[in-house]
């Protein structure tokens, strides 16, 4: 993909690595991997087998292994990062280093208003399956859950949680995840154990339209319709806590990629138990009519199918318990990331205040509020998910490029995990989360542009009032950000993505009148992310600035707070 420039005659080519001073290192390897497989096995497991195979039948098989290749390769450019900078919400930090304030908060702010959304949502997400059971938490008002009468008490109470066990340190949030990520484990297998004990219909993988019904395309449509690619992107939690685990080198690169591996292997063999259990006379319609009616999910109307009633009362449970557990790890990762933009100072340094043990209290206090303001009855409250589908992919693209721009910025860095093949790998990763943009489709990115146009307003703002000195925009350096999305939200305006799928399917994309299709689509962004990708790298800071950012960020976090 060309070859990797070096550095001006006289430039520094390695920066000495300031890790982030009084945070706690608790986190160890299999706890840090279990920040990324909790995310990614969210309260989305419990209907992704459906929806997949309503769209593309049993091909939703390879629509699995398809999304993790392309998550792998966002996974990999972070690894690479996060061994040499392993620091407190990477994902911010990182194109602070290469392209300055101005593309670090542009990306940092997206990801962090979406991760403030996740929390709450998954409170919702608890609240609304365990409606059937308590009908005075929530009030259905056309089609969706609002919080009301004492309900307001229960979403308030356990943000309060959330927020409290964060606050009592890395090493108890951890300790607790773990016990919870077990848990989601060990239903999910016993599940895929029980559907293949219990009904094991191989025919269904080639009857009722052959494996592909309706047609190859439908195992990239899949991809996003069906939420297969957006259920890996938890692997993120592995950067946010790198600068919190005790030996970087070795746990991050496991985390990030492990979590990827093993969730695929997970979904892979859910799916194949799915698509295989299936009674054969609910096909008999055809994939794209395949219903459940059950409130807690399609698994459990499948295991009330077969008769396995236990396993349907254990998914209720579930139904419940994943959620709760997302909910905690973004929490957690809100956090990180208010904390990530303050060291940027592109926040005030109040975010930065750590209490005695090492967790951004202000951080978290600032999550809880706005996590509680979330839980308002907002119109279309469920088409809010894929606005924070859409914002994470932005937020991931960044760093497929610092991983080029570091490699001709501080060509000596130490690189203990090196990916190999010069710019291929960043590339693909940079395409990769280009497609999950453009898949996101235009009536989501409008509302993703409408959230970053309010954060630049904040941005000036606090530019302005800021008694203190803050680092220079860097504009030119970060001018490419502004130029990708452009391009990608024009795509998304002129693209139309909508699948052929039923009306009550589970993530409907809708995507412009244009005539951009799915295959064009793509076509178009291998061409648009060459393009910028090398813009971006001609346009990144020198190697002085860059250096001197990673020496010292612009503000040192306190290492105690009153």
């Amino acid at each position: 993909m060309g070859p990797i420039m070096g550095t001006p005659a006289g430039s520094p080519t390695r920066a000495t690595v300031q890790l982030d001073h009084g945070v706690r290192r608790d986190v160890n390897r299999i706890s840090l991997l279990f920040t990324g497989v909790g995310a990614i096995i969210g309260s989305g497991w419990l209907f992704g087998a459906l929806y997949a195979s309503q769209i593309a039948g049993p091909a939703a098989i390879l629509s699995w292994i398809i999304g993790a290749i392309m998550v792998l390769f966002i996974g990999f450019v972070y690894a690479e990062l996060s061994v040499m900078f392993p620091v407190v919400g990477g994902i911010i930090r990182f194109p602070h280093y290469s392209f300055g304030s101005f593309a670090s908060y542009s990306a940092g702010w997206i990801s962090w208003l979406a991760a403030a959304a996740v929390t709450p949502i998954e409170v919702l997400a608890t609240m609304q399956y365990a409606y059937p059971y308590a009908g005075w938490l929530m009030t259905p008002v056309e089609g969706e859950y609002l919080v009301s009468g004492y309900g307001w008490l229960i979403a308030i109470a356990l943000m309060a949680l959330y927020s409290t066990i964060n606050a009592l340190g890395v090493g108890v949030f951890a300790r607790l995840n773990n016990i919870l990520v077990w848990w989601k484990l060990a239903v999910i297998v016993l599940v895929i154990v029980v559907f293949f004990a219990v009904s094991f219909n191989p025919g269904n993988l080639t009857e009722f339209g052959g494996f592909t019904p309706e047609g190859a395309g439908t195992i990239f449509t899949a991809i996003p319709a069906a939420g297969v690619a957006f259920s890996y992107l938890g692997f993120r939690n592995g950067v946010e806590f790198a600068g919190e685990t005790d030996n970087p080198q070795r746990n991050v690169p496991f985390a990030l990629i492990g979590s990827v591996v093993i969730t695929a292997i997970i979904y892979v063999l859910l799916q194949i138990a799915f698509v295989t259990g299936l009674p054969q006379e609910l096909l008999g319609d055809g994939w794209g009519e395949l219903t459940f009616v059950e409130s807690a999910g399609p698994l459990a109307g499948l295991a009330l199918v077969l008769g396995v009633v236990w396993m349907a009362w254990l998914l209720r449970v579930d139904a419940i318990v994943s959620p709760a557990d997302t909910g905690l790890i973004y929490a957690g990762v809100t956090t990180r990331l208010s904390y990530a933009n303050a060291r940027n100072d592109n926040a005030p340094q109040a975010l930065t205040r750590l209490n005695r043990r090492g967790v951004p209290w202000i951080s978290v206090l600032l999550m809880f509020v706005v996590g509680c303001f979330f839980f308002l009855p907002f119109p279309a409250w469920s088409k809010f998910i894929g606005f924070i589908t859409s914002a994470f992919a932005v937020s991931f693209a960044p760093g497929c490029l610092v991983v080029g721009a570091m490699r001709r910025q501080l060509p000596d860095q130490d690189r203990p995990f090196r990916l190999p093949g010069g710019d291929t790998i960043p590339l693909l990763a940079f395409f990769s989360s280009n497609l999950l943009v453009f898949w996101s489709t235009w009536s989501i990115n409008e509302k993703m542009l409408i959230g970053l146009l309010v954060g630049y307003v904040v941005f000036v703002i606090y530019h302005v009032t800021t008694k203190h000195d803050t680092p220079p925009i860097d504009f030119k350096a970060g001018s490419w950000f502004p130029v990708w999305l452009a391009g990608m939200l024009a795509l998304s305006y002129f693209g139309e993505v909508t699948p052929n799928q039923p009306a009550d399917a589970g993530l409907v994309l809708q995507g412009g009148d244009g005539p951009i299709g799915v295959g064009l689509g793509a076509l178009i962004i291998v061409v648009w992310s060459v393009l910028i990708y090398y813009y971006a790298m001609a346009v990144r800071l020198p190697s002085r600035r860059v250096a001197s950012y990673v020496e010292k960020t612009p503000t040192d976090a306190p290492n105690t707070a009153g």
